[in-house]
């Protein structure tokens, strides 16, 4: 018994010794058991010649909620979210083409406007109807013109701190960027990594520095390609003041009150705008309230469908 014990005592420290000198299991091993949590599995599906990958789970013949990751980010951001989903809807975490494991051709578009009609065509090929969307950040961006333009599927929208529109006060993120400072969300250098997560949270979830380190050197491999996509969604801008009375379905609009990235007053200039809104405010919470409040928000999220009484058991 003795014997047994101290080799499993052996074999799990030699696995954590893995893990810390390759952070990159570390990762997939970390989303993995979050994915799992999460109860949401790995799959791919081809629309537009694009190679679209994808976490889903929940039940099969619940309503679906689509979930948009924003800019430089990917699937994985929704999984501690998304576990407070599955057990009543059909969830669908996407990576949008440019990013996380889909397709990245260097000779296409990523503006906002082309990610989505991919985006629509994408549910098309998966055969799922109608669908609730949720976006962050430039997700949101993307959430709220599909609603726009297909008022017949959305259900509802949920906007957590999107961009797309003049908001009264101007965010750190836009002054700097008009004062010719360097974008604080494309890496330039490793070092620079801490500052990138202090600006995107109010409050960072912890983690291992080797892991941090890890993702501030794939971070960084991935700049130049980030901050052309940034590029395109500048010179393509999309404003969303002319398309959000468009937008026929409750939308919830989420924010986290410290957001230095897109400031929370946009909600003053969307409100108005909008048919069905419904308003949310997290307090000392960042740009991303999805990872640093996951419980918190996919609360509020969950009230405000039951709100708009969009009932959980239809069909797709």
């Amino acid at each position: 018994m003795k014997k047994a014990l101290l080799f499993l005592v052996l074999l799990l420290a030699a696995s954590a010794g893995i893990l810390y000198a390759f952070p990159s299991t570390l990762l997939a091993t970390a989303q993995f058991a979050e994915s799992s949590r999460a109860g949401l599995s790995e799959r791919s599906q081809t629309a537009d010649d694009l190679d679209i990958r994808y976490y889903e789970g929940g039940p099969d013949k619940a309503q679906t909620i689509l979930l948009v990751h924003g800019f430089g980010a990917d699937k994985s951001n929704w999984l501690r979210f998304a576990r407070f989903l599955t057990d009543r809807y059909h969830v669908i975490a996407v990576d949008l083409p440019g990013f996380g494991d889909s397709s990245k051709p260097s000779n296409i578009s990523y503006d906002v406007g082309t990610q989505a009609e991919r985006l629509a065509d994408f549910m098309r090929e998966l055969g799922i109807g109608r669908y609730h969307v949720v976006g962050n950040s430039m997700g949101g961006h993307i959430a709220a013109l599909l609603a726009a333009r297909h008022p017949n599927e959305v259900l509802s929208a949920g906007l957590f701190d999107n961009a797309g529109v003049m908001a009264p006060r101007q965010s750190e993120l836009f002054q700097r960027l008009s004062k010719g400072e360097d974008n604080p969300l494309v890496l330039r250098s490793v070092d620079d990594f801490p500052a990138l997560l202090d600006f995107v949270f109010v409050q960072r979830p912890p983690m291992p520095s080797r892991l941090e380190h890890y993702l501030a050197e794939r971070s960084l491999e991935r700049s130049a390609f980030n901050n052309r996509v940034f590029q395109q969604l500048r010179e393509r801008y999309i404003p969303l003041e002319p398309e959000l009375p468009k937008i026929t379905a409750p939308t919830l609009l989420l924010w986290g009150d410290r957001d230095r990235v897109l400031d929370v007053s946009s909600i003053d200039v969307m409100k108005p705008l909008l048919k069905k809104p419904s308003v949310a405010i997290l307090r000392d919470c960042g740009h991303v309230p999805m990872i640093e409040r996951p419980e918190e928000t996919a609360q509020l999220y969950l009230d405000f469908l039951k709100q708009s009484q969009a009932p959980a058991t239809a069909a797709n």
